[in-house]
């Protein structure tokens, strides 16, 4: 029997309904208790052979910012050449990030060498290391939504010019470039729906065999 009531389960699924990819934020600080309250998720997060691969560094200086900011816009430049007619005509309109007012910005990276875990469950499936980053940032964001903070997943990057230009190790592999801050709006439908550019399925693509 599930320990957890009716409505705690009824509130987890409205949590996930209404976590949304956030690129519109206001400018106000994130009290720090708060942000390492969500920061503290990872702590509790899966990880293949408990190897807790994730890495965090935290965007704070303006030298740092602006290099992240002119890496999307040269890196979002390249990606609209890669559309036509009304798609493009569409793209140049979307707002693609809270770069310029989110006021936390994490680059979450993976340790593809790390040692913890003795490498358990990477040998045939190196990958499983960044899907555990991915899961634990999914806690991240859940935990976030839940305080009322909004989060956006920034993937119009250069990872090789963002690694550099951070100074991380070689060894670290870009998963996620988060902005993070309070939503101007809160909506349960993705911006990208609103916007007209793709329509969420209305059911599961599930097979069996």
């Amino acid at each position: 029997m599930s320990r957890f009531t009716s409505d705690f389960q009824s509130g987890l699924i409205d949590l996930m309904r209404w976590r949304r990819d956030v690129r519109r934020f206001r400018t106000d600080p994130v009290d720090e208790a708060l942000l390492r309250q969500c920061l503290d998720t990872f702590l509790y997060a899966p990880s293949v052979g408990l190897s807790e691969p994730w890495r965090i560094v935290r965007l704070d200086s303006d030298t740092a910012r602006a290099a992240a900011l002119a890496n999307f816009r040269e890196t979002n430049a390249k990606a609209l050449d890669g559309y036509s007619g009304e798609k493009a005509k569409l793209y140049s309109t979307l707002k693609l990030t809270g770069m310029q007012e989110a006021p936390v910005q994490l680059a979450i990276f993976c340790d593809t060498a790390t040692g913890k875990g003795a490498g358990l469950g990477v040998l045939s499936m190196p990958e499983m290391r960044q899907y555990s980053v991915v899961a634990a940032i999914t806690q991240f964001w859940l935990y976030a939504r839940a305080q009322g903070l909004g989060v956006g997943w920034v993937s119009i990057l250069d990872p090789a010019r963002l690694r550099r230009d951070l100074e991380v190790p070689e060894g670290w592999k870009l998963v996620a470039y988060l902005c993070v801050g309070w939503p101007e709006a809160v909506s349960d439908t993705p911006e990208l729906e609103h916007a007209g550019w793709e329509d969420r399925r209305g059911s599961l693509p599930l097979e069996v065999r």
